[in-house]
């Protein structure tokens, strides 16, 4: 199967940014999607929007580190569409400090979020994707794995920590059925940055942003790229930024 026509894309957190920009993408090329995020009221207008443009979205409530939510959006799908074949995993937050300043509580929610998310949608979807015989997990992570800056220890660790599970699961795959993208983004017009703490340095990341960022549509493209591909072709990892980032 190639293509993005026909599949079953389930997307978490679909309510903004990149998430929801990759829901319009793909459903724009004729793929059904299943929309998870927390902020319900953003994902109706969402959905709204792709029906009336013709195409074919459901909605569910999800919060990521609730195991029981990525079982019933995958549920969802194949109850609704009868399979999926893909799942975007796209949930992620950001809270950036020095590590001397012991912000735990941040840490945990970026492991929780960031890593034990993915983990639960793999654990939701890898037994449907054994039981059809194929399917496809693309995951979020980050060029802030790849470039190792100050500020961003916790998070750039939960983001290698991704992207080391994905590539391990990819080997234990290689009978075909289960294919493993990461999508590594730069700057990136999102939220992501809103919740930094620290006015100054969420005021620089802001700015940053505005001057330099990526539009979400443009890493929308490259999932869809990565889905695109026949069942035999596996887009291990995608790494964008802008042309001007360092």
């Amino acid at each position: 199967m190639s293509g993005v026509r026909g599949k079953i894309v389930a997307i978490t957190g679909a309510s903004s940014g990149i998430g929801a920009a990759t829901a319009l993408e793909l459903a724009g090329r004729g793929a059904a999607v299943v929309l998870g995020a927390r902020r319900t009221d953003r994902l109706d207008a969402l959905a709204a929007r792709i029906r009336e443009a013709g195409g074919r979205a459901e909605v569910l409530a999800v919060d990521v580190t609730r195991r029981a939510d990525l079982e019933a959006l995958v549920a969802l799908a194949v109850d609704r569409f009868g399979q999926l074949d893909v799942l975007v995993g796209n949930a992620g937050v950001a809270r950036t400090a020095p590590v001397a300043s012991l912000d735990v509580d941040d840490w945990e929610l970026m492991i929780d979020v960031n890593l034990r998310g993915v983990l639960h949608g793999i654990a939701a979807a890898l037994p449907v994707f054994r039981e059809q015989g194929r399917g496809h997990l693309v995951t979020t992570v980050s060029t802030s794995g790849l470039k190792i800056v100050p500020d961003q220890a916790v998070y750039a660790g939960t983001k290698n920590a991704v992207r080391t599970l994905l590539e391990s699961l990819r080997q234990e795959s290689t009978d075909g059925v289960v294919r493993t993208t990461t999508v590594s983004p730069g700057f990136v017009r999102t939220e992501l940055v809103d919740h930094v703490q620290d006015p100054a340095q969420r005021d620089r990341l802001r700015e940053s942003m505005a001057a330099l960022g990526l539009a979400p549509e443009a890493v929308a493209r490259a999932i869809a790229f990565a889905v695109e591909q026949p069942d035999d072709v596996e887009i291990g990892d995608l790494t964008l930024r802008p042309a001007r980032q360092g």
